[in-house]
Formats: C-alpha cells, sequence, structure tokens
C-alpha cells in the first residue's frame, strides 16, 4: 500500500479536529505529524472510498478504504465519455449560433455530424457489454 507522508493532525479530545497537507501553525497544540495510507487500486476496476484517522499510531495514519466498481458504473463512465465530445461540438455551435458566426456554425455543424454516429457505436457497443472483461476491451 503506497504511504505519503507530509501531514499534520489536530486531535483535540480524542477526535481530528483539522488535517492540514501544509505545516502545522506555529503556537498550536495538538498537532502531529500524519501519513496517508491508499490501498493498491486494480485500475479501472476499484476506486477509493473514504477514509479514517488512526489516531493510536505515530504518526498518525490517514487510511483510505476502496470499493470496486460494478459494470454498470463503468459502463455510466464510457456513455458519459463518449456523449462529452459531441455535447462540447454542440454547446461550441450554440455560441457560434449566438454572435452568428456562420463559418464557424458550417463547420461545427459538420463535426457533429461525423462525431454523432461514432458517439452513437460506442454508446451501442458499451450498453451491449456485460461483464469486466467486456468494459475493458471498451476501453
Amino acid at each position: 500500500m503506497p504511504t505519503r507522508s507530509g501531514y499534520n493532525v489536530r486531535v483535540q479530545d480524542g477526535k481530528v479536529t483539522d488535517c492540514w497537507d501544509t505545516p502545522a501553525p506555529e503556537g498550536q497544540s495538538g498537532w502531529s505529524a500524519a501519513v496517508e495510507i491508499t490501498p493498491d487500486l486494480t485500475p479501472n476496476r476499484e476506486i477509493l472510498t473514504t477514509h479514517s484517522f488512526d489516531i493510536t499510531k505515530n504518526p498518525i495514519e490517514i487510511v483510505w478504504g476502496k470499493r470496486e466498481l460494478s459494470v454498470d458504473e463503468r459502463k455510466d463512465s464510457l456513455i458519459g465519455q463518449a456523449n462529452f465530445a459531441v455535447t462540447m461540438l454542440e454547446n461550441q455551435l450554440q455560441m457560434a449560433t449566438t454572435v452568428n458566426n456562420t463559418e464557424r456554425m458550417a463547420e461545427l455543424t459538420a463535426q457533429i455530424e461525423e462525431a454523432t454516429p461514432v458517439r452513437d457505436a460506442k454508446v451501442a457497443a458499451v450498453t451491449a457489454a456485460t461483464t469486466h472483461e467486456e468494459v475493458d476491451a471498451l476501453m
């Protein structure tokens, strides 16, 4: 598990009240050095979740959890990425329309017409995927 130092944690009455990634302020009590501990993640299949503090350790440990991504979550992400390219072009077209830039409008319209079937094919392929392995093949 990777560990990263350089944190300072303030503990008051047995509870963490502050956590900084900069030096602790001088003149305040309760600050201790801390390290961040993150679990190894399987790329594209797991994500970090919440963290907790182990104030019994020296240095204090900021420990992150992890969880597996579901196939549907991964599919939603890929569909979002596919939609993003077309959405950006549509937004640019809307701005060009607002200022009546006909040359740019024609250029963007052509780009949208080219990008839309590519997006639609990607979305169809992602939607058909049912396993992590099938989703991996689409990345």
